[in-house]
Parts: C-alpha cells; structure tokens; sequence
C-alpha cells in the first residue's frame, strides 16, 4: 500500500486551489487532493466501500422516514446510527492509514505526515 503522486489534476478544482508539481514544472498545476493517492488491496476496498454502501441505505431510510412524516424521536434515533457508523468507517480508515501511510513516512523521514495526522484528527474531533 503506497501513496504515489500524479502528474495531472483529477478534478475540476480551479486554479486557486491548486500548487505547482514542483519549481521545474510551474504550469502544471494539481490541487492537493489529486497528489496522493493510497493504493488499498480489493479486500480491503470492498471493505470499505460496504460500508459506506450501508451508511448510504440508513440516510435513503432517514430521507424516507421524512417523506412519511416519521416521528421526530424516531429519525433521530436513525441519525444517531448513521453517526456512529460513520464514525466506525472513520476509525478503521484512520488505523489503516497509520499503519500503512504514515508509517511509511515516517520511516522515509516524511515528517510532514506527523502535521498532517495531527490536523486531520483535529478535524474528525470536532
């Protein structure tokens, strides 16, 4: 499992969102979204996207729970799964990216990864 870098933008960001490749390459630009990528075995991508699939049955639950004026208590107890599933999705993703991304920067002696964990546990935590 690797993250590799791209040469060219994936997506529509437009160029305010975007930084050079590098000082040799200042027209190429990509937003940070399109640098890395983390190559995930098919077991553990299928995983990961049933998951998800789950989560997005409970929301199309909840929005037909709302279009039948379902009892507020009730919806919110539907919304209160979805949170907690997303946050089990959240966690297994997050214990995989240490132990594959980040351990592996570290060991290069990407110390940056160390600020861009830190920032995005800040973020999961809010």
């Amino acid at each position: 499992m690797t993250a590799d870098h791209k040469s060219e933008a994936c997506c529509s960001h437009t160029a305010a969102d975007t930084e050079p490749l590098s000082s040799q390459e200042p027209a190429q630009k990509v937003c940070s979204c399109c640098t890395k990528h983390t190559l995930r075995s098919e077991a553990e991508r299928r995983k990961l996207v049933n998951r998800l699939k789950r989560i997005e049955g409970q929301i199309r639950g909840i929005i037909g729970m709302l279009e039948n004026d379902a009892y507020c208590n009730d919806i919110l107890i539907q919304s209160a799964a979805v949170n907690a599933a997303v946050n089990a999705f959240n966690k297994e993703l997050l214990a995989n990216h240490i132990r594959t991304c980040v351990a592996r920067d570290i060991r290069e002696g990407k110390d940056e990864t160390i600020d861009e964990l830190v920032a995005t546990l800040q973020k999961l935590m809010k």
